[in-house]
Parts: structure tokens; sequence; C-alpha cells
């Protein structure tokens, strides 16, 4: 594209002039430090103008910075990863470093001031800084809420934990004009104050980075109406660092999420639509019902991937929450390490990290240590509860459950299911997971799955073969049936073929809840990523490089069409490759935070791939994500109660708990600023909760 009123740009680079070449307009777009003088007819370097690097032989100029009439890409590519180029880059980023320096927050005490908008977060970084005077008894008492909700402590043990530093001579609180300035029924908006400068940062963090990611979480175990705990995935451009943050949390109401109001809320947070990239949840696959196809309508580029770990087995058969109330008052009982406790179950609860003492339901369904260590007890659990004394009814009646055929059965049924669901759930736990395993192993689980409903597990047909041969009962009605000495209760046909119903109907819902959590088109989009980014995947030689990666390459550009080049891309690719080759066996996210940092050479060279790597990027999986989800679930603030407005009461200290960086990094004097300006309650989704 050429100005109004002049002509085509440039002269041949040739001498001959024979071929002449015009400079592309297009290329300001992709390489932002290039300028174009249109009376010369030059092309220059921005960075290379400003830092005036001399090279080996004294000299500051090169051919970007007196100007050059060579419009080709390829010579924009050799400029871009020249020396002169990088260390002009250095130069003026060691600049910028020390002017923000000598401009930004000096010593304790000084803070932006951060104009806030319409939902309560910071519009700009870039105000002059404010001196503030900052009272120590202020941030003494700010801290000390600050840490309580850090760690979950009621808001009544305040005043106590005051009183104790001033005990201790904790010199901020010793005087007494400052001692009382808080009272405990401002604490709320204490913690509104605080949370509220930890949004103000998620503001301009989600604004800036190229794509989000929304991941849902059921919050509490009651009855419905549920509500949803709503994190975001992200990613830095400025060291390509990806992270996720605590949104807060809405109320799900009767039915499926309402798409409407979650894009609300992205917005509310400086996110159009069209930037949100991945869905994941750990809500069963009713309660999230058609969402991602009515999201896809206003996200056209959002793909689904479900990696929380689930509260329970989704649309499971019934029986599986009386099993788990067995199992739950079975470990209550004899899990503590008391004389009363059963050596394997205290392992079992070790082993699996289980706190029976915090306020989330657990799904002893799905912690294969806990089934293991019911199968290993169960011969002597059953004798030892029934001859208990003294006797009581909790003891008997849970004699009487281990007893059943049902209940022993499923026993063995979990055994055999559960190992291939655990892989599945240690993949994706590191920080990094190994994407390209994804896709086989969840195939892999699912043809796991139907060939035990097509026949017995291993651990099902043992205990099947194990059963003694039935003998008639006493009273001639039915047979008895004994499983390692212990007679097994409510054993018939009738009962067994039951068990068959259930034991399908099981397996049925596991392998729905797999290819929901997991849909193809996902792990298409998965294998293709890994098949690109991740250099341990490439051919061993430069020379077998050749088509790698083509197809993974194209479906890609299918699915992104709308923000990536695809001519340009395919182009780009075989240079890309020989670089990625080169940089040696390099792990999928180290290259995608070197693509996505803006400052980077291969953010320059490769834009396409930088946009690509940044979805990557923001995919829901991970161990920080399912490490801020495990927190959020452990916390007591879900079962406050609600609000009048409906909303739920400590969301801002649920926030604190999630995302509150240690004591150092917060900033303490903004927050008592907005503490008594009365600008504590904070802006969430619109609704103004205090």
């Amino acid at each position: 594209m050429v100005p109004p009123g002049k002509k085509p740009a440039g002269e041949t680079s040739n001498s001959n002039k024979k071929c002449k070449r015009y400079f592309n307009e297009h290329w300001k777009e992709e390489f932002t430090w290039l300028e174009f003088d249109y009376e010369r007819k030059l092309m220059f370097c921005l960075e290379c103008r400003q830092a005036l690097v001399r090279n080996k032989h004294g000299k500051a100029e090169n051919a970007f910075t007196v100007g050059t009439d060579n419009f080709q890409r390829h010579a924009l590519l050799r400029h871009v990863t020249s020396g002169a180029h990088c260390q002009a880059l250095a130069v003026n980023r060691e600049q910028l470093a020390f002017e923000a320096q000598a401009g930004g927050r000096g010593s304790y005490g000084y803070h932006r001031n951060l104009p806030l908008n319409s939902v309560g977060m910071a519009a700009s970084a870039s105000m002059a800084p404010i001196k503030m005077e900052v009272n120590p008894a202020k941030v003494a008492v700010l801290t000390t809420v600050y840490c309580m909700a850090k760690e979950d402590v009621p808001d009544d043990r305040c005043p106590a934990l005051l009183e104790l530093q001033r005990f201790n001579l904790c010199q901020a609180l010793l005087g007494t004009e400052h001692g009382d300035y808080y009272t405990l029924g401002s604490m709320k908006d204490m913690q509104a104050a605080i949370a509220r400068v930890l949004h103000s940062e998620d503001y301009q963090r989600l604004k800036a980075s190229p794509f989000v990611g929304l991941v849902l979480d059921e919050v509490g175990d009651g009855p419905e109406p549920h509500s949803l705990a709503l994190f975001a995935t992200l990613v830095s451009p400025c060291d390509g660092q990806p992270t996720s943050t605590f949104l807060g949390s809405v109320e799900l109401g009767v039915g499926e999420a309402n798409p409407g109001q979650l894009l609300d809320i992205l917005k509310s947070f400086g996110v159009p639509a069209p930037k949100l990239a991945w869905l994941g949840s750990g809500l069963p696959s009713e309660r999230l019902g058609d969402l991602g196809l009515k999201l896809r309508v206003t996200c056209p580029l959002l793909a689904e991937l479900h990696c929380l770990p689930s509260r329970g087995h989704p649309e499971a058969p019934t029986y599986v929450s009386e099993y788990e109330n067995v199992l739950d008052a079975l470990f209550r009982l004899y899990g503590s390490s008391g004389a009363r406790g059963i050596p394997e179950l205290q392992a079992a609860l070790d082993l699996a990290a289980i706190n029976l003492t915090g306020p989330q339901r657990v799904p002893w369904a799905s912690i294969l240590p806990a089934v293991e260590a019911v199968a290993a007890s169960w011969s002597h659990l059953v004798p030892m509860l029934e001859t208990t004394s003294p006797a009581s009814p909790l003891t008997q009646s849970l004699a009487l459950a281990l007893r059943k055929f049902t209940f022993i059965a499923f026993t063995y049924l979990l055994l055999d299911t559960l190992p291939t669901l655990q892989k599945l759930s240690l993949l994706l736990q590191p920080e990094e997971p190994d994407l390209a395993l994804l896709p086989p192993l969840v195939i892999t689980t699912a043809a796991s799955l139907q060939a035990q409903r097509d026949s017995d597990g291993s651990h099902f047909q043992s205990f099947l073969q194990a059963l003694d041969n039935p003998t008639p009962a006493g009273n001639g009605n039915g047979s008895r049936y004994c499983y390692q000495g212990v007679e097994l209760t409510d054993c018939s046909p009738e009962t067994m073929q039951s068990f068959e119903d259930l034991r399908g109907a099981f397996l049925d819902s596991l392998r729905r809840w797999l290819w929901d959590s997991f849909p193809g088109p996902s792990l298409d989009i998965v294998a293709a990523f890994a098949s690109i980014f991740d250099s341990r995947r490439y051919p061993q030689s430069l020379e077998e490089l050749g088509a790698h990666g083509e197809g993974a390459l194209r479906l890609l550009l299918q699915a992104y069409a709308p923000v990536v080049v695809g001519e340009r891309a395919l182009s780009d690719f075989p240079l890309f490759k020989r670089i990625v080759f080169s940089l040696g066996p390099l792990g999928p996210r180290d290259l995608c935070c070197k693509l996505v940092c803006a400052h980077s050479e291969l953010h320059e060279l490769f834009p396409d791939f930088a946009i690509l790597a940044s979805l990557v990027l923001v995919l829901p999986a991970g161990a920080s994500l399912l490490d801020k989800v495990a927190r959020s679930r452990e916390l007591r603030w879900w079962d406050q109660g609600k609000g009048e407005g409906g909303d739920i009461q400590g969301n801002h200290v649920v926030k604190i708990a999630v995302d509150g960086p240690p004591l150092h990094e917060f900033d303490f004097a903004l927050a008592i600023e907005l503490f008594e300006s009365g600008g504590g309650g904070v802006e969430f989704f619109g609704t103004q909760i205090k």
C-alpha cells in the first residue's frame, strides 16, 4: 500500500537496475523497528539508529543506519539476526531499564497512583510516582489481615493476633494512638482493598496477554444451585512466561453455565471474546452442557481441554456415592494414627495426601491408594468390625456393608480401571506436561475401558475365581459364597446380574467422561503443537527434517486462520525448523517462551509461530493451575453463605489466599490508600462486593 500522492517507493538494489524491487508496506507490521523515508526511498532500522553501536572497526554505521534500498525480505531477516542489531537492542533495553529505575518506584513508601476505571481496575501504570506517608501501624495491621487470608484464618482471630504481636514488642503496634486504628468490623474492607490491588494487576496482565484460557470449577459439594470458581490462564508478552489467576466466583444456578455471563466477566477484565482460546473445567458434562459450542459463536479460536481433576466419577451410577460413603466412614474411624488406627488405611491417607479435616468431600472411588488399602485389609477388617467392643450401630452397619458382594466386587472393578486413569492424571500434573503423550494416552485409556467392558478385568476375574464354591444355605434359600474366609451377604444370581449392569454403566460413564474431557479435535491440535514446538520429537539430522511437521502446521493454520498468515508461516517453516534444530533439545515451553517474548529475535523472525506459541502457553494444564484450583477447593470461605446481592462472601479472601504474592512483593501502601479512601469494595464483575 502506497500513501496517497506518492509513487511506488524504491529503486532496484541491483547495480544494473534491470530488476526493480519496491518497498512493501506490510514489512512495517512484521518488523516493528523498520522505518521508510518516502522522499529518499530508503529503509532504516529505528533501533540501530537510536543506539548507534560501534562495530569492530570503530564505525557506528551499517546499511540500516545510513539507509538502504535493498528492498528484499531476506535483507530484513539478515539484519534482524545480525550482531549489530542485537547489540542495538541490548543497548536500548538497558537505557529503558535505567530510565524506568530512575522514574519508577523508589524505596518503600512510594507507589504509583493508578487511576481506576469502571470495573475497579488500574487504567494505566505510567503515572508519575507519588510519595505517600505510610503509617507503620497501618502496615502492621494490614500485613496481619493479609497473612490471615493467605492461611485461611477466621476473621475473629485478628484481635488476638494483634495483641500477640504487641506482647512480643512489635514496635509498629506499641503506640496506643494507632493500636486500635482498625476494628474487627473493617476486616472485610481491608480484605477487599488488598484484593483490589491484586485485581488491578490482573487487569493489566490479562489485557496484555495475546490470548487467554478460561477454567471453570464447581464450588462446594452442597445441593444445587452451585457456584463456579473462575480461573484464567495467560502469558506475558514481556518475558513470555505463562501464569494463571483466580478471577472470582459466580452463581451457576439451575442448568448450565451462561456463556454471556462468562464473556461479560472476561470483558470486565479487558479481555474481548476473540482472545478466548481455551476452555477447561472440572465440571461434569451434564453441568457443562454445550457451553463450548455456544461460546464458539463469538470465540472462533476456542478449543476445549478439561484437564482439572474431577471431584468424583462424573455421570457414575448412584452406587458410587454409596460406596464412597462407606469408605469415608471407614477411613475416618480407622485411618487415624491412634490406637484404633489400621496401618494400611493410615499409609493410604499419607500416600494420597488426604486431609480429612478439610471442608471438601473426598472422592474415594477415584483414589487408587485408598481402594488398594481396602482390598488388602478387607479380610481382617470385617471380623474386626464385628468383634468391636462395645458394639455400636456404626461399626455393625460398616461390617454389613463390607460383607456385601457388590462392595467387594466394585472394589476390584476399581482396581482394574483406576491405574489407567491415574496415568492420565499423572501426565497432566507436572508444570510442563508432555503434550505429545496426551493423545495416545487418551486413546489407550479409552481402548482399555472398552476392553474391560467387553470382558472382565484381571483383578475382577481373579476375585470371581477366588470365590469359594457355593454351598447350600442353612435355611435352604439360595447359596452361600465365601471370599478369603469371610462369608458374603446378598450374593445371589440376581445380585450378580445386577452388578453386571452396574459394571457396564460405570465403564460407559468413564468412557463418556474421557471423550468429553479430551475431544478429538482438541487432541489433534495438541498433537500438532507438540510436533512443531517440541524439538525432542524432531528427526535426528538436518537432512531428515524435510517435510516434518508440515501436516501438523497446516492443521494449525486452518484452526487459527483468523490470527495467522498461512502463506508466510509455510514459507518460514523450513527456516524455523532449522533454527529450532540448531538450538538443541529445547523443551517446548522454553521454546514457546522465547517466541512469545516481544524482545526476542525469534519473535521478530517468526511472527506466526509466536502467535501459535502463545496459544500453547495459555493451555489450561500444568502444576501451577492445578495447585491454585486445589487451594481454592480446600478453603472454608465457600461455605460462609451468601450476601444480600447473592454474591458469595469471601471472594476477595479466596483471591488473596490463591494469588497473593509473598509479603515483600505486595504494595501495601496502595492497599492502605484504597482502604482509607473508601475504595476497598471491589467492583467485581460489575457488582460491588463489600
